[in-house]
């Protein structure tokens, strides 16, 4: 954590520094250089750089690696509170890391999270998909998909009820799982049935074309989305949002401001979803990029708005 408190302090520095229009070529050139280096590593410490495993809470059981394709990447694993419901709703966790790393398994995606899910009954599941350079973010997100459909085929046997399916990520995963609720019809085709909600925790990229045409665009965001304007497009909540998109909660940092700011890029979503009727809500929280991850579950104002959401989404 501290690592990461260091990344935003130098960036928040940075870009206090004089403008553009008032530098010379060379400091303008390492100006855009540290950015986007402290960004990167930001991104990957976020889910990789810290490699704790999960904790399952006191009195949980576990099912691990349930495949629901032939890559090892495929898979996840099951939270149960040691008493199940019956008719559990469940939260199906994706991770973050840029694209190209992170694991259902840390301990910042699972373990307050988990904890506090399970205290409400309710069944958890955490996610992991292929990564870039294996798989672009387009299949990622139907990597996902595939993983709803088989977590609501296996619902029943954990008592759990597959129509009480919510949908939450956070950084990438929230990228994600923001395009599988702005076009359903990426659900649909992995046989999943829409979840009622999505839960999108600081995406960084729910505009792609106008992020990827900023000015400094971070090596992680290149990597994952390189260089097609129409790729960019087919990968963007923004552009992809249909009529029939789910009910998303846009968690972001009123914080970070690096490439975009989150809050700006969740509020336009948001403004898209109104004019097509569906329902967006935008919830700012003066947290990093990390925290947000981190403190989801823990006793908070945060996870108390959350939790009213996703409330509402379960009446």
């Amino acid at each position: 954590m501290r690592t990461l408190t260091a990344i935003a302090a130098v960036i928040t520095t940075l870009i206090l520094l004089p403008s553009p229009d008032s530098m010379a070529a060379p400091q303008q050139r390492l100006r855009e250089r540290l950015i986007q280096r402290m960004e990167q590593r930001a991104g990957q410490n976020d889910e990789a750089g810290r490699a704790e495993r999960a904790t399952p809470p006191p009195g949980a059981q576990v099912e691990r690696d349930i495949a629901y394709g032939p890559d090892r990447k495929q898979r996840y694993d099951v939270y149960l509170p040691a008493r199940v419901t019956p008719g559990a709703p469940i939260l199906v966790m994706v991770h973050g890391g840029g694209w190209r790393t992170g694991d259902k398994a840390l301990a910042r995606v699972v373990n307050n999270k988990a904890t506090w899910w399970l205290a409400r009954g309710g069944v958890f599941v955490s996610v992991n998909n292929r990564l870039v350079p294996d798989a672009d973010p387009l299949e990622q997100a139907r990597d996902v998909a595939a993983a709803v459909a088989s977590i609501q085929q296996h619902a029943r046997q954990w008592q759990a009820n597959p129509a009480k399916t919510l949908l939450m990520g956070h950084s990438a995963g929230a990228h994600l799982v923001a395009l599988l609720g702005s076009n359903p019809a990426l659900l649909r085709q992995a046989g999943a049935q829409p979840p009622l909600g999505v839960v999108a925790l600081d995406s960084g990229a729910l505009d792609v074309p106008a992020l990827m045409t900023q000015q400094r665009v971070p090596s992680l965001y290149r990597d994952a989305f390189g260089s097609d304007p129409a790729f960019w497009a087919s990968v963007s909540p923004q552009q992809q949002l249909q009529r029939d998109g789910l009910p998303m909660l846009l968690v972001c940092s009123s914080t970070r401001r690096i490439p975009t700011p989150p809050c700006d890029e969740a509020r336009k979503l948001a403004e898209h979803g109104r004019t097509l009727g569906v329902p967006m809500q935008v919830l700012p929280q003066a947290l990093t990029h990390a925290e947000i991850n981190d403190q989801l579950g823990l006793p908070s104002a945060y996870t108390d708005a959350v939790a009213g959401w996703i409330d509402q989404r379960l009446r």
